[in-house]
């Protein structure tokens, strides 16, 4: 089994160069697929000269490919993957990193269950400076299990199938073409877990409770560049889309796409609210604050109490790897 990893960048060198040694230095050999959304500040040098002392010493595989005009996260994302000869692809952004055993322990998750089209860990959030700030929870028992297909739409409604961010995840290279990628009119909105949704339509999902992957919070990142009111309303478009898809045995126990948008509602104005952002968060409240069905579903989710109808299927009970921590270079 063949991983590349792809790694999306625009005008972050300092950051790129920890993503890319974070790679090259896995513990198992994979293809590396570096997309340029045309930088100005040296990222087409510095990937080049690294990518031609790879190939002269036989150390690895480093692919450089630059966008010809800026096209944005999603649209370098497709590219990537297009250009990528891995049946697997392993995302990063150029502000994250993966543990040294990522693709390891990946590859030998797969392996005990080849059905598995998407597969997600968990992951540390660290600050610039890389000190741990937070780690994603647990999304099910066991080291390794996984979800079956029919399973997974409406554990994704319910929010009790977390795949997380683009570092958190990796998936089967057909199965992404499938899908038709990533869709650039929501780029850094949402795009990552609209892909999820329709990658998840050719298989199973799989989770690994461990921490392999390091996804950074700074001010610089992508999504803060979108107002309560856009990720709320990106939200609701990909719910929508994961309702269509919800198995038919699911339907009859699924809350209606109104009581839906009424949780996103009351969730996006606890955010609002705890940004102290008082007006916005009287203005999501108020058309869902009388929905019972609402808030029965918001205290669901926030309480993490599993749904007893999502199966899960524990594959291994083994010792749990230790994440392998980067050294910086």
């Amino acid at each position: 089994m063949r991983f590349s990893v792809v790694i999306t960048t625009y005008n972050r060198l300092p950051l790129l160069k920890r993503a890319i040694d974070s790679a090259l230095n896995q513990t198992v050999l994979c293809e590396v697929v570096v997309v340029d959304d045309c930088s100005s500040d040296g990222t087409e040098d510095y990937v080049q000269e690294l990518s031609q002392q790879l190939k002269q010493s036989g150390r690895g595989s480093l692919i450089y490919h630059r966008n010809e005009t800026n096209q944005g996260h999603a649209c370098s994302v497709n590219t990537g993957v297009q250009l990528a000869q891995g049946e697997w692809i392993k995302l990063i952004d150029d502000d994250d990193y993966l543990a040294p055993n990522c693709l390891e322990e990946m590859i030998r998750a797969i392996r005990l269950h080849p059905l598995a089209v998407i597969c997600s860990c968990q992951s540390l959030q660290v600050d610039s400076e890389g000190k741990e700030l937070s780690r994603t929870r647990q999304p099910g028992p066991g080291k390794v299990f996984y979800i079956p297909q029919s399973d997974v739409h409406y554990g994704m409604l319910l929010e009790q199938v977390p795949f997380g961010t683009p570092v958190q995840v990796a998936f089967q290279r057909e199965a992404f073409l499938k899908s038709g990628g990533w869709n650039s009119s929501l780029d850094t909105n949402c795009d990552d877990i609209d892909s999820w949704v329709k990658i998840a339509r050719f298989g199973d999902a799989l989770f690994i409770n461990h921490c392999l992957a390091y996804r950074t919070i700074w001010p610089g990142a992508c999504n803060y560049r979108f107002s309560i009111e856009q990720r709320m309303e990106a939200n609701f478009l990909v719910k929508q889309q994961i309702y269509e898809l919800i198995h038919a045995d699911k339907r009859t126990i699924s809350p209606s796409l109104s009581t839906v948008q009424n949780y996103l509602r009351l969730h996006w104005g606890l955010v609002a609210l705890k940004q102290k952002q008082m007006g916005k968060a009287l203005q999501m409240f108020l058309p869902a604050f009388l929905s019972f069905a609402a808030w029965k579903l918001l205290l669901q989710v926030h309480s993490r109490t599993h749904t007893p109808t999502i199966r899960r299927i524990v594959l291994s009970e083994s010792d749990t790897p230790t994440p392998q921590v980067p050294v910086p270079s």
